[in-house]
């Protein structure tokens, strides 16, 4: 169990932070910039389980969720030397990815079938979870950056690319299963403009 008696080191005053094997790299570092981005992600899906007080399943998800996030920015966090694994440390398990995608079956099975791209919005929960989608892409757009000059555990990605796809399933879910989707409409935009 982690204990914290101290908030605040003073070690990063100089603009260096600590990783998990206590080496010392740059606050915008690649590795520091990716699990920095899981960290924003957790955060807006804090927010949205607070829209979703009143679903206690979608709530459940997203704390179990949430609690992956912070495996995932441990296992960030901790360099892979060359030839290692993420064996005998905190790292993303297949089991773990494996529990997005029957999460991401089991929410679709109910959705509306979907006949356009759909726009963030409809609900304010399915508004938060199309907005932890986007961080989430991002996330994982930052952790294949770092990939193309460290080695990691390749679980990281996989969790990240199938989690953003629950997130959308989870905001169309937030809108009456889909029945309040707000579509895309092609050119849409374009009406009632001046010219």
């Amino acid at each position: 169990m982690v204990s914290l008696t101290r908030i605040y080191t003073k070690t990063g005053d100089g603009g260096k932070t600590r990783l998990g094997d206590n080496s010392q790299v740059e606050k915008f570092d690649p590795r520091v910039e990716a699990y920095g981005e899981v960290d924003e992600l957790n955060a807006l899906l804090g927010i949205a389980r607070c829209h979703a007080e009143a679903d206690a399943d979608l709530s459940d998800l997203i704390g179990k969720i949430q609690n992956d996030l912070f495996d995932l920015g441990a296992d960030l966090c901790w360099p892979l030397g060359k030839g290692s694994s993420a064996e005998g440390r905190l790292a993303i398990t297949p089991e773990q990815v494996g529990f997005i995608e029957k999460s991401i079956d089991r929410y679709n099975a109910a959705l509306e079938n979907l006949h356009s791209f759909v726009l963030p919005g409809g609900s304010p929960l399915s508004a938060q979870l199309h907005l932890a989608r986007t961080v989430c892409r991002r996330a994982e757009r930052r952790v294949w950056t770092l990939a193309q000059g460290a080695d990691l555990n390749e679980q990281v990605a996989i969790y990240l690319n199938r989690l953003s796809d629950l997130l959308f399933v989870l905001a169309r879910r937030a809108n009456d299963g889909g029945k309040a989707d707000v579509l895309w409409v092609p050119g849409g935009g374009l009406e009632g403009r001046e010219a």
